[in-house]
């Protein structure tokens, strides 16, 4: 256990080059106190670690020092390459490099981990968009992916909701979900998120800019997320399902509304129950959602919301029973008419 951290302590100062005490304390799940006999245990054995004091102080090598370390387990060889995901890899420019980096460690592999480390590449792959759905190949993700690694400022002229701006942006961050590319990027004094297939002109700048020290790209990207999904489902509305609006609910609603979603456990004599979903901030947005349950389901309240399902619904069964009347033989219609030649 203790060597297995005195390693993690290495590669930590060597890979970020200056880490506080309960910094590390926190990467090796240790008190600081711990970390404390650590750090003396590997200064006696002769490694040039030294302490930096004040505010900005922490641990840091000897700068030129640097460790071999080799021994990968067989779990970290295998994760190794799981990581190695093509289709990202190219959207960004770079496939050939991971292609190559990969050949590299391959060989550098004991060769008793080889066999399992390519059986990750060939068993398990990432498919990043939704079914049904596209991976978006924006335009200009190289150009902002090579300003973000540079820290260079980025022009873009962006196509929004409402209309076509454009902003001086600092690239933080870019992150992929859903096969879709969003770019999180410094503008005005705050963080945004940015769609990158949005983006309808880049001009990278020669002016660079100073990273904030404090800023976490998952930690952002998690708040940035959950606040979008909150605004919008704001509401909550009471429904009545069936057994079967009970499956779809849960088959078809987004994550965030499923999670937050309230069915009471007791059942009426037809099975059905009453449940509470979060909707859409607009009374549309929310008809549009609980119409994809059908029959299966009956809005109770807010009573706008039920005066809304009820208006479309019938304009939907007025419609159908129009075009039954205007064309009472539209059933034999569709079926193939002979051709001139039979």
């Amino acid at each position: 256990m203790r060597a297995s951290r005195l390693l993690s302590i290495l590669t930590t100062l060597q890979a970020r080059g200056q880490v506080t005490a309960p910094e590390l304390a926190d990467t090796c799940e240790v008190s600081v106190r711990t970390i404390y006999r650590d750090i003396d245990a590997l200064a006696a054995a002769g490694i040039p670690i030294y302490a930096e004091r004040g505010a900005e102080g922490g641990y840091r090598l000897l700068d030129g020092y640097r460790v071999r370390l080799n021994g990968l387990s067989q779990p970290e060889a295998e994760a190794l390459f799981l990581t190695g995901l093509p289709g990202p890899a190219a959207a960004l420019g770079l496939d050939a490099a991971m292609m190559a980096a990969q050949t590299k460690l391959m060989a550098a592999l004991p060769a008793n981990l080889r066999p399992n480390a390519g059986r990750m590449q060939e068993r398990f792959h990432l498919d990043a968009p939704g079914w049904f759905g596209e991976a978006e190949q924006p335009k200009h993700l190289r150009a902002i992916a090579g300003a973000l690694l540079r820290e260079r400022l980025i022009e873009i002229r962006y196509q929004s909701w409402s209309a076509k701006k454009r902003r001086r942006v600092a690239p933080l961050g870019l992150v992929l979900k859903g096969g879709s590319w969003y770019l999180a990027g410094h503008v005005d004094g705050s963080v945004r998120t940015y769609r990158v297939a949005r983006v309808l002109d880049c001009n990278v700048l020669d002016e660079c800019f100073v990273r904030p020290v404090n800023f976490d790209l998952g930690a952002y990207w998690q708040a940035a997320t959950l606040r979008l999904e909150t605004e919008m489902h704001p509401d909550s509305a009471t429904v009545r399902l069936s057994p079967l609006g009970v499956k779809l609910l849960d088959a078809l609603s987004q994550p965030y509304v499923r999670t937050r979603t309230r069915i009471e456990e007791t059942a009426d004599a037809a099975g059905w129950r009453i449940a509470v979903v979060p909707i859409g901030k607009t009374v549309w947005h929310a008809a549009a959602e609980l119409l994809r349950l059908g029959a299966e389901a009956e809005v109770l309240a807010p009573a706008e919301l039920r005066d809304k399902m009820a208006e479309l619904t019938q304009a939907m069964a007025a419609r159908y029973q129009t075009v039954r009347s205007a064309h009472p033989d539209q059933k034999d219609a569709r079926k193939p008419r002979p051709t001139k030649h039979s």
